[in-house]
């Protein structure tokens, strides 16, 4: 009990000293590394599914309501953890989605991500077209193309040895394919284990591919806890944890094998500088009372069955109160403070072997 106190206090006096409002305030000290990838699913897009054939998108309102620029694909009422970690790093401006991305632009780096995207290549396509891993990679290597254009055939690797990724993805691969028995045979195939271990062998030769072209800074994110997502709660019973446990064990068995993935990948490939970011972890250790949060399970938005926002409702006002926004993603406060432990962990379990602020400096 004398340790959960002691981490509280820490807790609180971190929001004293950083917050105002209940905002956080960024201290931008200059651009940290000279570019930021980033890939991913809907908690990282930015764009890339806005002209897709595909429900996965979110350019519309209530979307991108306190984003200045309205709704531009983001999955949230504002920014997403992408953008936080760009302003962290001391970008001036947010990495533009691969599907708009021109010119010198992609210098400072291209987020690839997209809404339903998953590791396995068949992760989300019952909603429709999306990016799978495998395919932004593959728009990684059309941007690396693009670089070799315009720096030249030479020096184009040792700079994108220098630049920082973020790889964000597997929760589709529970929440759009295993879990999702009506549409994918995947949870009759395979045992929870037996499919975290698929997944980890499918990402384990996605991220050596990211390493071959050139990455050698990355930070791989861990998932967070599925079976506490509204989208969960409304179809399938909660335990006495609020949550649906079952859920929360086969998304653990997959975090168990992801941080010696990450361990395996630094022994094993020279000069890799990996890293493992805990959301779960992070997702427990919020002192939401001190975020301002009080609402825990329901969406600030009205949701359609699919658990999207219904297009052009009005959301709730007292959006900072609530974590989630639709049935899956979160509110921009909640965007904030993950990005915000990302980037400077509170607690050696945030990210090993180091956080990202720590990784820009490798």
């Amino acid at each position: 009990m004398d340790r959960i106190i002691i981490f509280h206090a820490k807790w609180v006096l971190f929001f004293t000293l950083c917050c105002i409002s209940m905002k956080f305030r960024v201290m931008i000290r200059g651009q940290q590394v000279p570019c930021l990838f980033f890939m991913g699913d809907s908690l990282s897009d930015n764009g890339n599914n806005n002209m897709r054939i595909t429900v996965a998108k979110a350019n519309y309102q209530p979307y991108g309501i306190d984003y200045p620029a309205g709704p531009t694909g983001r999955f949230s009422n504002k920014k997403n953890i992408p953008d936080y970690l760009a302003q962290s790093l001391g970008f001036a401006n947010p990495v533009p989605p691969f599907a708009t991305a021109t010119g010198t632009t992609v210098q400072k780096g291209v987020n690839y991500a997209s809404g339903a995207a998953g590791i396995l290549d068949d992760t989300g396509g019952a909603l429709g077209d999306v990016i799978s891993l495998n395919r932004q990679l593959l728009n990684h290597q059309i941007t690396i193309a693009r670089l070799l254009l315009i720096r030249g055939p030479f020096g184009v690797t040792s700079y994108l040895n220098k630049c920082l990724y973020a790889v964000n993805m597997g929760s589709n691969d529970y929440v759009n394919n295993y879990l999702l028995p009506q549409y994918y045979p995947s949870s009759k195939l395979f045992t929870p284990d037996k499919f975290a271990q698929r997944l980890i062998l499918q990402y384990s030769r996605q991220l050596k591919s990211l390493y071959k072209s050139g990455a050698r800074k990355v930070a791989v994110f861990g998932l967070g806890l599925l079976g506490c997502i509204p989208q969960v709660l409304a179809t399938t019973p909660a335990n006495a944890s609020g949550c649906v446990d079952y859920i929360n064990n086969y998304v653990q068995l997959f975090n168990n094998r992801l941080k010696p993935l990450v361990d395996d990948l630094n022994t094993n490939l020279p000069g890799a500088k990996f890293t493992y970011i805990n959301i779960t972890s992070i997702s427990l250790s919020f002192n939401l009372s001190a975020l301002g949060i009080t609402v825990f399970n329901a969406p600030c938005c009205i949701v359609s069955s699919g658990g999207q926002c219904v297009p052009n409702q009005i959301p709730c006002s007292d959006r900072d109160q609530y974590i989630f926004y639709d049935n899956y993603h979160p509110t921009d406060i909640i965007n904030q403070a993950t990005a915000a432990r990302s980037y400077n962990a509170i607690s050696p379990l945030d990210a090993s072997p180091f956080d990202i602020s720590q990784l820009a400096q490798q």
